[in-house]
């Protein structure tokens, strides 16, 4: 056995694991991708609430979702490898995503300006979709005389899932969504998205990426790529294609999240260090 070959590397689909059903179904895409890499990675089951910063500092790490705004953020010493393209016409056949911006069907709120003065909330101060987009979309709303547009911001929900049931309960009134997120659970899981609306969605921004420590060696890296960017022309990649809302896969770097960077230098010039 090479070098190459040791440890037993991990992967997991955390980030984008809505369901059971939609956990074993990246789970066994993955194991198709490695298996085309010829490289040996097991699948470790990591649910929440265990910390995401734990799974990607894993010095055994091997291929598993990151949100970029921490890759560009160096959170973890990390290697992007490749990025999902989400069967979504607003993705347009590419990499990217965006935030979308739900509340409760019984509500009397059109628009996301219809929710200022009321009650919001966000996930973790690293995360993109939960907060540095959810921020730089508020951005245009606040003045001189408005520097703060909600009554009370409920910090640190942490997971989407409990973005999506804060806003069930009444605990907020409005919440930011990773849109492929949503669109994910919303096919897999019609009943939990039932009775929620979209009053508004943030501009399209690079995707998360699957990454690998930093410590891996390039060929492993390279040999992933080349698995995943190749995998929609493989035969078994439409067993999966449909549950997974899944185009293929596009190649990504650290640079990609740049972007994020660049929003979140933006809001803090602007005094707006935290979404309000």
């Amino acid at each position: 056995m090479t070098r190459m070959s040791e440890p037993r590397w991990v992967m997991n689909a955390r980030m984008y694991a809505v369901t059971p059903e939609v956990e074993a179904g990246w789970e066994a895409l993955l194991g198709h991708v490695a298996r085309e890499a010829g490289m040996p990675l097991t699948y470790m089951r990591y649910p929440a609430p265990q910390p995401l910063e734990q799974l990607w500092s894993r010095p055994d790490l091997g291929c598993a979702f990151m949100c970029g705004f921490p890759i560009a953020m160096e959170l973890a010493a990390v290697t992007p490898i490749a990025a999902p393209i989400p069967s979504a016409v607003w993705a347009g056949g590419r990499a990217v995503y965006r935030t979308d911006f739900i509340v409760r069907e019984d509500s009397p709120f059109r628009t996301l300006a219809d929710t200022f003065g009321h009650r919001a909330g966000f996930t973790v101060a690293h995360s993109h979709s939960g907060f540095n987009a959810f921020r730089h979309h508020l951005l245009k709303f606040r003045s001189a005389a408005r520097p703060t547009l909600y009554a009370e911001m409920v910090a640190d929900l942490v997971t989407a899932r409990n973005v999506l049931e804060s806003v069930r309960s009444g605990r907020i009134d409005v919440g930011p969504l990773d849109a492929y997120w949503h669109l994910l659970l919303t096919r897999n899981a019609p009943q939990l998205t039932a009775g929620m609306r979209v009053v508004e969605s943030t501009a399209l921004a690079p995707m998360p990426a699957l990454v690998a420590t930093a410590d891996a060696q390039p060929a492993m890296v390279e040999r992933l790529r080349a698995a995943l960017l190749g995998a929609a022309a493989r035969p078994w990649f439409f067993e999966y294609a449909e549950l997974l809302q899944l185009a293929g896969f596009e190649s990504v770097t650290a640079a990609s999240y740049a972007p994020m960077l660049a929003w979140d230098r933006e809001a803090k010039s602007a005094g707006y260090d935290l979404p309000a």
